[in-house]
């Protein structure tokens, strides 16, 4: 069997490919936000955080072979629990890490982490679209209480997304929601609405939605600053489908097999 680690647009077909080379998966997310990942007899979902322990009993009570994890770009703890358990269990693991999408331009400002990025983004003093998730939005939210700007927020239609932006002093009024990733014509009409001056983001691939914000803060002469993602690549690291979905089965050749 396959631990899946996923949550993003890519857990669906990543795990519909490997059912189809024979492998029995179990897909498992953070969140028990709705998720498709196909309808193949060979695919299982379970939600919930995972620790180190409970992980490791996971992959234990299930007879995980591998452990393939498909979290976001920007999941570092994620991937650092992920790692440490399959180094301790003896599990091989391998990762996808989405390419990046951000090349350097004029309107484009790179930060090294939230605070940084908080920093520069309310210094255009104009208002501030904040859309990398309802983490770390501390500095954002300081930075707006200080200088008296807007900052608007777009999370996931989640409870624990909204409740940690009211927590953090975010009217909401200033609160989107919504489950990307959004077109170029979305991010412009919430730019207008709100006369952004500046949009923060990650860089989380063409997956991510990352090109339409660009385009859409190009279009409406808006400034962006992008929030550097945590170096995640080594030797268990893919960065395209064909590559991750035959890397099991050199890990573990037999297994593929009994679960046909």
């Amino acid at each position: 069997m396959i631990l899946l680690i996923g949550g993003t647009s890519e857990t669906g077909p990543l795990a519909s490919a490997l059912a189809q080379l024979g492998w029995k998966v179990l897909v498992s997310t953070a969140t028990d936000v709705p998720l498709d990942v196909g309808c193949h007899p060979n695919v299982a979902h379970r939600s919930g955080k995972l620790d180190e322990e409970a992980m490791a009993q996971l992959i234990s009570e299930r007879g995980v072979r591998v452990v393939v994890d498909a979290s976001h770009p920007y999941a570092s703890t994620v991937r650092s629990t992920a790692r440490k358990v399959c180094q301790l269990l003896g599990v091989p693991y391998v990762s996808f890490v989405r390419p990046p999408a951000v090349e350097p331009e004029d309107f484009i400002r790179f930060a090294s982490d939230h605070e940084h990025a908080a920093a520069q983004a309310f210094a255009f003093g104009r208002p501030v679209l904040l859309t990398t998730g309802s983490r770390n939005l501390a500095p954002y939210a300081a930075q707006a209480s200080r200088t008296g700007i807007d900052l608007i927020v777009r999370v996931l239609a989640h409870p624990d997304s909204v409740n940690a932006c009211l927590h953090a002093g975010i009217p909401k009024a200033h609160i989107l929601t919504g489950r990307g990733p959004f077109s170029t014509q979305d991010n412009r009409s919430v730019i207008r609405r709100f006369g952004i001056g500046c949009l923060v983001t990650k860089d989380s691939g063409i997956a991510g939605g990352v090109p339409e914000k660009i385009e859409a803060a190009r279009l409406e002469k808006c400034r962006v600053v992008v929030v550097g993602r945590p170096d995640e690549t080594d030797e268990t690291s893919c960065s395209t489908f064909d590559e991750l979905i035959s890397m099991p089965a050199t890990l573990v050749p037999d297994d593929r097999v009994a679960t046909r």
